[in-house]
Order: C-alpha cells, then structure tokens, then sequence
C-alpha cells in the first residue's frame, strides 16, 4: 500500500462525484430529507421522535452509503477501469483506501448536515455532546461504504449490486434495536444482532443521544463499528477481481 496512491485514488472518486451533481445531492440531503420525513410522521406522537432519531442517524446514512458505494465500485469493475487501474503500480487496497477516503470525506458533509437539522431544525432531543454525535454518524457513513465495497464484490451487474442491499443491509435494519430492542429478541436473533454491525452503529447513537458519551459506553460500540470497517476493507481486498468478470 502506497499513500500516494491511495490519496491519487481518492482524489479521482471526488473528482468524478464533482461532476455527478445528483449523487452528491442524494449522498448528502437524502438522509436529512429522510429524517425531516420521519420528524414529520410522529409530529403528533409526543416522544417518538426523540426515541428513534437518533438510531435513524445510524441507519440512513449507512443505507445510502452502501447502495451508491456498490453500484460505483461495480461500474468500475464492469466497464474496464478496474483493470486498467490494475495494470499500474497499485494495490488493491489502495484502491479501496482511496474509495473509502473521498467517501469518508463525503460523510464528512453529510453527518454535519443531517444533525445540524436534526437537532437545530427539527429538535431532536439527545443529552449528549452534538460533536460526538456527528463523529458517530460519519463513523456509520464510512461503515456503510466499507460495506458496499466489500458487496460489490460478489454482484456481476449493477442491477445485483442493488439487489445486495436488502441481502446485507435490510436484516441488519430488522434486528440493530430500532423496530424491537435487541434486548427482546428471540435468543437465537439477538445472538445474530450480536455479530451485524449495524447493531454497534445503532447503539453507539443512542449512547451519545441517551448521555453517555464516549467515556461511558458509547466509546466502546463505536470503536466496534471501527472494527469493522477494517475487517470490511481488509476482506473487500482480499475478493476484490483484477480483471473485469
């Protein structure tokens, strides 16, 4: 791995976002515009808002992170890039360094923008630090970008690309402790919830949101969801195909 590369890479994908005008808006309004949706459904129902906004901090960026992450690693690999990329002096984890670098730039904006409404705009009620919320929702960001990058692996279309996303997220969405707590699963779902990221991701917003903090509980989920984010660049690296299928 060559850090050169790796920034060369990264800065090619901001380059190219620069000019995708319509997924740079999807990556960075489509999880406020959710989440302002949301606000809007329990306007009525005093306190639900406060009880699932944060988890939903979580979930959509991660979401949206991973369907754009998917289908634009796996153009790359169906048109020929990929392998034309591969024939100069990089590796395969500079490449997907450099794509979870622009993307973690991006997360950067993105969780800025959706807490910043979520707290000032529609009054999500958190006894936590607004900051460490935010390193939280880029954390969850990144996540979901690993994600993709390591799906993107096993999908031969853009249209299986997609079809990845209710494989490998929806389950995570069904069991991370937004619709049930993962403390009333079933034994056998909580011991799956246990091992999805998205789980960690979830509990690591609603630690900052219920006042822990980092030094408190929150700190450990998230360091977990860090985990994982190596564990899913690592893994993308070692299925990742040189030459185009």
């Amino acid at each position: 791995m060559t850090p050169r590369v790796t920034l060369a890479v990264a800065a090619r994908v901001l380059a190219q976002l620069r000019r995708d005008h319509r997924t740079v808006a999807m990556l960075i309004l489509l999880p406020a515009l959710l989440i302002t949706l949301m606000w809007w459904m329990f306007h009525d129902s005093p306190g639900t808002f406060d009880r699932i906004g944060g988890p939903l901090l979580a979930v959509f960026p991660s979401i949206i992170m991973f369907i754009v992450t998917s289908v634009a690693t796996l153009r790359e690999r169906t048109s020929g890039t990929l392998s034309r990329l591969f024939t100069l002096p990089m590796a395969k984890l500079d490449f997907l360094l450099g794509y979870a670098l622009a993307f973690a730039l991006i997360a950067v904006v993105q969780a800025t923008v959706v807490v910043s409404i979520s707290l000032y705009a529609l009054n999500l009620d958190i006894r936590g630090s607004a900051w460490q919320l935010g390193v939280v929702a880029v954390l969850d960001g990144v996540l979901g970008t690993t994600l993709g990058l390591f799906a993107s692996a096993f999908a031969a279309t853009e249209f299986q690309a997609v079809q990845m996303m209710p494989a490998v997220m929806i389950p995570q969405l069904l069991l991370c402790g937004l619709l049930v707590p993962r403390d009333r699963l079933p034994g056998v779902l909580h011991g799956v919830s246990d091992v999805l990221p998205l789980s960690y991701a979830v509990d690591a917003v609603s630690g900052v949101a219920r006042g822990n903090g980092f030094g408190a509980g929150a700190g450990s989920d998230a360091l977990v969801v860090a985990g994982f984010i190596v564990a899913a660049l690592v893994l993308g690296a070692a299925t990742l195909k040189r030459r185009t299928a």
